[in-house]
C-alpha cells in the first residue's frame, strides 16, 4: 500500500515538476548563435477586405541584431539593432529617425525572437502554455503606450518561434509567419558585411 501512494504521489507530482516555464522558453529562443529563414507578414486591416502581404527573409544574430530583406512586393533591407531601424541605401545603411513607436515595436520583436524575459516582463504580463516543443505565449501590454498600440500578442513555437500574431486596439492585427527558420552557429560572410557599421 504504501508504494501504491507513494506512486500515485510521483505520478500526481511529475507533470508539475516537468511543467514547461518561461525560464525554460526563454533559454531555448537564446540558444542559437543565429536564426533564419523566410517570413510572410500579413497586415489585415479593417478597411480592407483581404490582407497586405510582404514576403523576405530574415536573420537573426544573438550578439548583431536582425536583418529583415523584404522582397515583395518591395525591396528593402532593415536592420533591427539597439540602436534603433536603419534602412539599407545606395550610400549605406541610414538610421530611421523620429520611430518612436516603431523603434519599440523593433525592441519587442528582437525581445520575442531572441527568448529576452527580463524585456517581455517589463512592459507585458506574460502567460505560457504547452510545452517545449510546442508553445503558445500570450502577452497583454503594461505600459500605458503599448496599451494604446497593442491589445495583446499571441506567440507560438516550438524549438523556435513559428507564428507571432499582433493584435491592434484599433482593431487591425498583423500575422507574421516564420514557416521554416534554421537555427546556425554563425553568420556567413554576407550576412557579417549587412552587420557590419
Amino acid at each position: 500500500m504504501t508504494r501504491l501512494l507513494l506512486l500515485a504521489t510521483w505520478l500526481l507530482c511529475a507533470p508539475l515538476a516537468q511543467a514547461f516555464d518561461l525560464a525554460q522558453l526563454s533559454a531555448q529562443l537564446a540558444a542559437p548563435a543565429v536564426v533564419r529563414g523566410p517570413f510572410i507578414q500579413e497586415k489585415h486591416l479593417r478597411a480592407l477586405d483581404r490582407p497586405l502581404t510582404s514576403q523576405g527573409v530574415f536573420v537573426l544574430s544573438a550578439s548583431q541584431g536582425l536583418l529583415w530583406q523584404l522582397r515583395s512586393p518591395l525591396q528593402l533591407d532593415y536592420r533591427i539593432d539597439e540602436q534603433g531601424i536603419a534602412r539599407r541605401t545606395p550610400a549605406g545603411w541610414q538610421l530611421q529617425p523620429g520611430q518612436d513607436t516603431a523603434a519599440q515595436q523593433s525592441r519587442l520583436f528582437l525581445a520575442v525572437l531572441r527568448g529576452d524575459r527580463s524585456g517581455l516582463e517589463r512592459d507585458f504580463e506574460l502567460r505560457l502554455v504547452g510545452s517545449a516543443e510546442a508553445w503558445e505565449l500570450h502577452l497583454r501590454p503594461r505600459s500605458l503606450l503599448l496599451q494604446q498600440v497593442f491589445s495583446a500578442i499571441h506567440i507560438q513555437g516550438g524549438a523556435l518561434v513559428q507564428r507571432i500574431e499582433l493584435l491592434e486596439t484599433q482593431g487591425d492585427r498583423t500575422l507574421l509567419r516564420l514557416p521554416q527558420s534554421q537555427a546556425d552557429n554563425a553568420l556567413n560572410e554576407q550576412e557579417r558585411d549587412a552587420f557590419a557599421r
